[in-house]
């Protein structure tokens, strides 16, 4: 199993640079990293966890930025991001983003996606919120169309794009999803809550699931690899990656036992000496 790493790195933590030196030098697989671009202080919208929101959410540092350092200083580890909010940005400029990334790193690029829990915040994007699944999937087919190889337009609902040039592409082969369509792009993951909604989105247009702290796998990854097989994806691609999860050696052999083969595991908001003991802590996981 890969074990992988996510945080909020903010203004006041550890840097991107010394963080991920740090994990590839002890034999971690990957930094994943969130994002918000800002976050509404007249907010009415709950914090996912209850309670009052943490002050790092309101300090994250641009994921893309951030894990380009990290290529930077690495030659292993796996970058990517737990979730980039794609409803928030141009998909051109997203595209070129994240194509642009992928080829500075190698191909060690994962795309995590999602549909956001911040009303406010996607508010000022002009998002409407009873859309954004539809935006989400209208965004990534044109960030897809950029990313073939050929030059290839697109019509959406949201947005269109002319048949274009569009380098760098991203390093990942195209997959298939049956019924002769194809997946280009690199590694991309949805994340959210398990329901059909999100077990459909994930069998139309990605490579797999992100579930947040890895709670109810048992039950709900079975549901999902049936309507993966059911969509015609071959079963032997699915990828589940539970992320931000505290670990136990318990929960991880639990993993192992559902065919899972990566995991990320959270760490704190911190400095570099509170973060670089909690690698310590977790490296006999490894």
């Amino acid at each position: 199993m890969r074990i992988a790493a996510t945080i909020f790195l903010t203004d006041l933590t550890v840097s991107p640079t010394g963080l991920a030196r740090a994990l590839e030098q002890r034999g971690f697989s990957g930094l994943y990293l969130p994002e918000h671009t800002h976050i509404p202080v007249s907010r009415t919208t709950p914090a996912p966890m209850g309670g009052d929101l943490p002050e790092e959410y309101g300090r994250t540092l641009d994921p893309f930025v951030a894990l380009g350092q990290a290529s930077a200083v690495t030659e292993r580890l796996d970058l990517g991001t737990g979730i980039t909010l794609v409803t928030q940005h141009d998909p051109i400029a997203l595209a070129k983003q994240v194509a642009t990334l992928d080829h500075l790193c190698g191909g060690r690029f994962t795309l995590g996606i999602g549909y956001g829990w911040n009303v406010e915040e996607a508010a000022d994007h002009g998002v409407e919120w009873s859309g954004r699944r539809e935006l989400v999937r209208d965004r990534m087919a044109l960030m897809r169309a950029l990313w073939a190889p050929e030059p290839t337009a697109y019509e959406g609902v949201y947005g269109s794009v002319q048949a274009s040039r569009a380098y760098p592409k991203p390093v990942r082969p195209a997959r298939d999803l049956g019924s002769g369509r194809t997946l280009h792009g690199p590694r991309t993951l949805i994340g959210g809550a398990a329901g059909p909604k999100l077990f459909a989105a994930i069998a139309d247009h990605s490579d797999g699931w992100l579930p947040i702290g890895g709670g109810g796998l048992g039950e709900s990854v079975p549901v999902l690899r049936q309507v993966w097989e059911d969509a015609g994806r071959d079963p032997k691609d699915l990828q589940v990656v539970p992320y931000a999860v505290r670990p136990n050696a318990g929960k991880l052999a639990y993993y192992e036992s559902l065919g899972i083969e990566e995991v990320v595991l959270q760490l704190p908001s911190a400095g570099e000496a509170e973060v670089l003991r909690t690698l310590d802590e977790f490296a006999p996981y490894l």
